[in-house]
């Protein structure tokens, strides 16, 4: 097959003063527990999915979950920490508290190299977000998310200067439960258009594009010029029975888009058809959380890079076998180092 190249040139890092990748979306701590009793059952969350819940219950479920590890996290943050850790120059756009939690997420991104553009709330727009994800035996990891300021970003909260340095504008599908937020988006979009970034979109989780399809669809349609979803996202999207007849509407459409499918690799679809990538191989997976953001950071950063889509394909799935082998969203090996070793950077 023959891939559409991207319009950087082949393996030539972003020159002086630009970025490679630059992210949108909820700032969020992680705050993660091993839940052997099926703790996430009893209070009625569904199982590897995220539901959103209100300040008022941050204890009950904080307090439901036993020993933690808490890191700051967020899915489009989550990529561009993986970003960094490959070596990549990144930024970060988002919306923190001015509290204890907003420090550590700031302070965690700007420690690994990305470039913040962090807005702070006002008071009565919430504390700093944060998600309780609970990790049972099977690595499947079901959220219960707190918004917060995180969900808060308004279009005045957002300035052009990382856009308009960046190869690729990423943009995390969760920011659309809110309204204000929504009017953000269109304002980032706008601003890489002006300045030839690349748009790329994360669908997030299939409730959420149950939520806003039409919204997703307009996006896809108009301004998206590369799109990450699993299997279950993006046959939601078009309401498709299959994953095929997803498949021919992507085609359709002529936008890139990577579809992860879990043990079964990731699916590449363009206009020249759809080729397959296989997962990379590991010896015992621990906690699925953060596979797919770990994924579109070795995927976006190796287009950014110049990459042919399956090359990015395949560095996607290099990150995402790192972190599924451990607890938490973040990688604790040497990506740069793991790449390299494989021939991928």
């Amino acid at each position: 097959m023959t891939t559409t190249p991207t319009p950087v040139s082949l393996r030539q890092k972003p020159g002086p003063n630009r970025l490679a990748v630059t992210g949108i979306g909820n700032a969020m701590l992680d705050i993660i527990a091993q839940d052997a009793n099926d703790a996430y059952a009893t209070l009625g969350l569904t199982k590897a999915a995220m539901t959103l819940i209100e300040a008022d219950e941050l204890a009950t479920y904080y307090e439901a979950m036993g020993p933690t590890v808490q890191m700051s996290g967020g899915s489009v943050a989550n990529s561009i920490a993986g970003i960094a850790m490959l070596g990549g120059t990144c930024g970060y756009i988002g919306k923190v508290a001015d509290d204890e939690f907003g420090e550590r997420f700031a302070h965690d991104l700007r420690t690994l190299g990305a470039e913040l553009d962090l807005s702070i709330a006002e008071s009565h727009e919430g504390a700093t977000g944060r998600c309780h994800v609970f990790v049972t035996p099977d690595a499947q990891r079901t959220m219960a998310t707190y918004l917060g300021a995180s969900n808060q970003l308004r279009p005045s909260d957002i300035r052009s200067d990382l856009i308009a340095r960046s190869e690729i504008t990423y943009i995390e599908g969760y920011l659309y439960d809110l309204p204000p937020a929504k009017a953000a988006i269109a304002r980032t979009i706008e601003f890489a258009h002006e300045h030839d970034s690349m748009v790329a979109l994360s669908l997030s989780d299939m409730f959420c594009v149950n939520r806003h399809r039409r919204d997703f669809l307009d996006l896809v349609v108009s301004d998206v010029d590369v799109l990450l979803a699993n299997e279950t996202e993006i046959m939601a999207l078009f309401q498709a029975e299959t994953l095929s007849r997803a498949y021919d509407a992507l085609e359709e459409l002529g936008i890139l888009a990577a579809i992860t499918r879990g043990p079964a690799g990731v699916d590449v679809v363009n206009l020249g058809g759809v080729v397959s990538v296989p997962a990379m191989a590991v010896e015992h997976v621990v906690d699925q959380n953060g596979a797919g953001d770990l994924f579109a950071a070795g995927f976006l950063y190796s287009l950014a890079l110049g990459a042919d889509p399956v090359e990015a394909a395949e560095l996607g799935s290099l990150c995402a076998g790192e972190v599924i082998q451990h607890l938490g969203a973040r990688p604790e090996s040497d990506l740069e180092e793991i790449a390299i070793e494989a021939g991928l950077l």
